[in-house]
């Protein structure tokens, strides 16, 4: 049987954006074995479904572009698998794209290299100084440099070559940022250190973030590596 590599696109919204990545994980086993669809299994005494999925989505975050690779025996068509995904979905998770990859396609974790998120704040919790002059004034810096704690050590370095976009959008803000197993910035450590910039403390709860894409190189969106299956 010839096996298909398939990239999923799906978006984690509302009361979803508080389950983990490993219950993300579980849920949509659960949910391909009840949608009938032919996804592959691992060899070996553990068989597991043959699944991965891209940058990992924060607790607390929502999404619209999501997604995860799989590989498939028999496969309908693209329409056919988001309506059969689809019916098994909860209300805030939903399958947006399915596209088939080239046999020799990297697999999306290791591929990503950046991703675009948009920042809104809870009502009554703005920021007290003009958000745009902030952003503009904060990215005209040589260096934006911060210090990254682990659990072992300190690392101070410069931020800056990892944000490539990073503006004020509607009262909120927009960017796009270094995601990845490589380099990877949180918008969460962005805003912190806008803050600060500005003499202010940050508080995490004053936001809600949503991830509007996630790209490959050259910003190429992970679902243009794929056609449709027809």
């Amino acid at each position: 049987m010839c096996a298909l590599k398939v990239r999923i696109k799906f978006a984690k919204e509302g009361i979803m954006r508080f389950i983990g990545h490993l219950d993300m994980m579980r849920y949509f086993q659960k949910a391909f074995r009840r949608s009938g669809i032919d996804i592959q299994y691992s060899q070996g005494f553990s068989p597991h479904q043959l699944i991965s999925f891209a940058a990992p989505l924060g607790v607390g975050l929502t999404s619209t572009g999501e997604y995860m690779d799989i590989v498939m025996g028999n496969c309908p068509s693209s329409e056919e698998m988001i309506r059969l995904l689809n019916e098994q979905m909860v209300d805030d998770v939903r399958i947006l794209s399915v596209v088939v990859l080239p046999d020799n396609s990297k697999n999306a974790m290791s591929i990503v290299t950046t991703a675009d998120y948009k920042i809104n704040f809870r009502e009554g919790m703005e920021p007290d100084f003009d958000l745009k002059k902030a952003i503009e004034d904060f990215m005209t810096q040589e260096t934006i440099m911060v210090t990254k704690k682990t659990k072992k050590s300190e690392k101070t370095m410069d931020i800056k070559p990892m944000i490539h976009t990073f503006y004020e959008e509607d009262g909120g803000c927009f960017m796009n940022v270094d995601t990845g197993s490589t380099q990877n910035l949180k918008p969460e450590q962005v805003m912190t250190t806008l803050y600060k910039f500005m003499g202010r403390d940050f508080d995490p709860f004053s936001i809600f973030i949503h991830r509007c894409e996630t790209y490959g190189e050259n910003f190429k969106p992970l679902e243009k590596y794929g056609d449709i299956i027809l």
